[in-house]
């Protein structure tokens, strides 16, 4: 039987205590995945990784395509190209969304692995985020949304959401639930998404059944009680409150 491994860059705890200095390179990352998401060096905008390709979102919502150099803190990134696929639409809010995910995965008893799904179809709107480089030591990932994070919106564009599952006995590894970054079909626009009202679209749908966890290999990495991250405050910056 073949297996489907997530590969994931350090803990969201980690990340939410402000350990933000690179663990491994772009191109380290992209051997491991054609799909995924997170962040770059000081909270550097918002990643995407969709066909292979790793794109970084601005401050203004832009996107760019990274260098393979640049470095990554957080990130997980899977292959989902021979995933389970079904039509999906006429969603009114990201929580229509997640629900309706959460309800393909309990089909398959896939509620206790993890999940990568990609949504690619026409949006009516998407409320999205970004930040710009914040270089820190100890500062939480609130406190630098505080001073970096610019929202936006964007509005009818076809485009894809690229999607994480993580269980809830996983809480702090990553986040539990549903995380989801958009990336619009021309590859100019997208972001952390907090909110989203979508038509018509398909769904390409992942299980994983194995994840290896890359930690951070710097003595300063072992300085952080990863214990002590707030999950009431990663709750809020993942709703975009940060």
């Amino acid at each position: 039987m073949k297996s489907n491994k997530i590969y994931q860059v350090s803990t969201l705890q980690a990340l939410a205590l402000g350990y933000t200095r690179p663990v491994v390179t772009v191109q380290e990352l992209l051997a491991h995945g054609d799909t995924g998401l997170g962040t770059f060096e000081n909270v550097d905008g918002e990643m995407i990784i969709l066909d292979g390709v790793c794109h970084q979102a601005k401050p203004d919502g832009s996107i760019v395509c990274s260098e393979d150099a640049a470095g990554v803190p957080f990130a997980v990134a899977g292959f989902v190209k021979d995933g389970r696929r079904f039509p999906i639409g006429d969603m009114k809010d990201i929580a229509s969304i997640k629900l309706e995910l959460t309800l393909k995965i309990e089909e398959d008893f896939g509620l206790n692995s993890i999940h990568i799904a990609r949504i690619d179809g026409w949006f009516d709107t998407i409320h999205a985020r970004a930040g710009a480089p914040y270089r820190s030591h100890h500062v939480s990932l609130k406190d630098i949304l505080s001073k970096t994070q610019k929202d936006f919106c964007f509005e009818r564009l076809y485009g894809t959401l690229v999607c994480v599952y993580y269980p809830d006995y996983m809480d702090g590894i990553n986040a539990a639930g549903w995380h989801m970054h958009f990336l619009s079909e021309d590859r100019k626009l997208g972001g952390h998404v907090f909110e989203v009202s979508m038509g018509a679209g398909e769904c390409l749908l992942q299980k994983m059944d194995r994840i290896e966890i890359q930690l951070p290999r710097e003595a300063a990495f072992d300085t952080y009680s990863l214990k002590e991250a707030s999950q009431d405050e990663i709750e809020e910056v993942e709703l975009g409150n940060g």
